[in-house]
């Protein structure tokens, strides 16, 4: 996701110089959903109002109608991993950054989510990490949830690369994160067994960096 706003970003300021703040505003009554005040969006995130501005207008300029749904945020999504199937690991990422769960991502959700990947604290990381990979959203990770991840990630980034990945390694790679994480042995990880297993294990923790530059 980095690389999404880094292009969205770019483009705004190739487009057009800055404008005033009245400027801004008006333009954000020009689309069907209006992100609240920047000020609110502000105090709420860990990006100042000038950066808020840039996110908000490279957002319009990919969603003009404020709002993204699936199938768009795939397309968008799929343009950067033109060498890989981006489908899957771009639905459950889009489950993750869409809170209200109503099949859509307001300018507030992206934000939200963009500031905890970006700058938020490492516990608010892994917990974000967490959410994603709770696919069911019942407060657990299982073994099934975290292969349908891994593999989604390996389809796309992975799937032609060279030498060419086993069909078993994303379950090799699961098998292994369990061992670790699953400290009660229960078939399950909850949010501190996750955030403990990471913060303790440094191998750990670059691995689940690595997945969040696909972000």
């Amino acid at each position: 996701m980095g690389a999404v706003v880094g292009t969205l970003t770019m483009q705004t300021k190739q487009r057009r110089p800055s404008r005033d703040k009245v400027d801004d505003e008006l333009e954000m009554t020009m689309v069907c959903h209006r992100p609240e005040g920047l000020e609110q969006l502000e105090a709420q995130t860990n990006f100042n109002k000038r950066e808020l501005q840039v996110l908000y207008r490279g957002f319009k300029n990919e969603c003009p109608s404020g709002v993204v749904n699936e199938e768009t945020f795939k397309h968008i999504y799929a343009q950067f991993f033109p060498h890989g199937d981006a489908s899957t690991y771009a639905h459950y990422l889009f489950n993750a950054f869409d809170s209200a769960h109503n099949g859509s991502i307001k300018f507030e959700d992206f934000v939200m989510g963009l500031s905890i990947l970006l700058r938020g604290s490492v516990r608010e990381k892994l917990q974000w990490t967490f959410n994603l990979y709770d696919i069911n959203r019942d407060g657990y990770i299982n073994k099934e949830e975290m292969t349908e991840i891994v593999r989604a990630i390996y389809d796309m980034m992975g799937k032609y690369t060279y030498p060419a990945l086993r069909g078993d390694v994303p379950q090799q790679h699961v098998e292994a994160f369990f061992q670790k994480m699953d400290r009660n042995k229960d078939g399950v990880v909850t949010l501190e067994e996750f955030i403990l297993a990471c913060q303790e294990d440094e191998n750990m923790m670059r691995s689940l960096q690595l997945f969040e530059n696909v972000i």
